[in-house]
C-alpha cells in the first residue's frame, strides 16, 4: 500500500489519478507488478510527465516507459549488463554511474553504483538502500525530513 504521506504529496501536485489507465494495468502485470503494492499504485494511479525530478535526477512512470520506450530493452541490459537478479527493474536512466533498481520478489529499493558498490550489493555484503518502494519515494520527495542532496 502507497503511504499516506506520499499519496497525499502527489495530490497536492494535481499527479493523482482515481481513473487507472488499462493500458497501465496491463503493462504493469506483464513486468510482474503487484497491483496491490506501493509500487503498482504510484505506477498505477501517479503521473505528470514521463519522469518525475527530484535530487537533481529523475525516476521513471513505469507504466509510461513500458508502453512508449523499449523499457523491456533496459530491464534486459540491466540484468546483462550489470549481473543484476531478475527481480531488479531500472527506475531511471542509470545515467553516470548509477541508478536506481526496485526489486519485485522483495520491495526494496537499491541505489546501484558501478565498481565496488555493485560488487557488494552482488555479493550479498551490502543490503538495498531502501527496505520498501515507500521509503524510497519520501526520501526521493524529500518527504522524510532529510535534507541530503547527495547519494549516500
Amino acid at each position: 500500500m502507497l503511504s499516506e504521506k506520499v499519496e497525499a504529496y502527489c495530490r497536492e501536485r494535481g499527479w493523482w489519478h482515481d481513473d487507472v489507465p488499462e493500458e497501465y494495468d496491463r503493462a504493469l502485470a506483464e513486468l510482474g507488478i503487484d497491483p496491490a503494492s506501493a509500487f503498482g499504485r504510484f505506477h498505477r494511479h501517479v503521473e505528470d510527465a514521463p519522469t518525475f525530478p527530484s535530487r537533481n535526477r529523475e525516476i521513471y512512470q513505469i507504466g509510461w516507459f513500458a508502453l512508449n520506450t523499449n523499457y523491456a530493452l533496459s530491464v534486459r541490459s540491466a540484468h546483462e549488463a550489470l549481473g543484476l537478479p531478475e527481480a531488479y527493474i531500472p527506475l531511471d536512466a542509470f545515467e553516470g554511474e548509477g541508478g536506481y533498481f526496485y526489486n519485485r520478489e522483495t520491495g526494496e529499493v537499491a541505489d546501484v553504483s558501478l565498481g565496488e558498490p555493485l560488487r557488494r550489493l552482488l555479493a550479498g555484503i551490502d543490503s538495498p538502500r531502501w527496505t520498501d518502494f515507500n521509503a524510497f519515494l519520501e526520501w526521493f520527495f524529500k518527504l522524510d525530513g532529510s535534507l541530503e542532496n547527495e547519494r549516500k
